[in-house]
């Protein structure tokens, strides 16, 4: 699942991306990855890009999740309530590997 949206965006006066990583860990799906975008626009066309810094600090952000289908489809309420302006896609993927990383003792 990829979920975009911008940097500003908030949820219950906590940066969005942020509330919505938490919400992922909480509900225990397996991992998630911000990244944020150096430019991007989205359905109202308005440009985010680092060469209007002077302008505008809203950087587009991704927020990658895989998990099963049934455990998407069971925060996506929740997910739904979030995000009231922006982006949210399902692809299917293949998972080569997954496995945390061994500690040494």
């Amino acid at each position: 699942m990829r979920i975009f949206v911008g940097e500003q965006d908030k949820y219950k006066h906590q940066p969005l991306y942020q509330a919505i990583v938490e919400m992922l860990r909480k509900e225990k799906l397996a991992g998630a990855t911000v990244v944020r975008g150096i430019a991007g626009f989205g359905a109202k066309s308005h440009l985010h890009s680092a060469h209007l810094l002077a302008l505008s600090q809203d950087f587009p952000m991704v927020i990658e999740c895989v998990d099963t289908r049934e455990n998407i489809d069971r925060i996506m309420p929740k997910l739904d309530e979030m995000v009231t302006d922006g982006l949210v896609t399902l692809e299917k993927v293949d998972v080569i590997r997954y496995a945390p990383k061994k500690m040494n003792d």
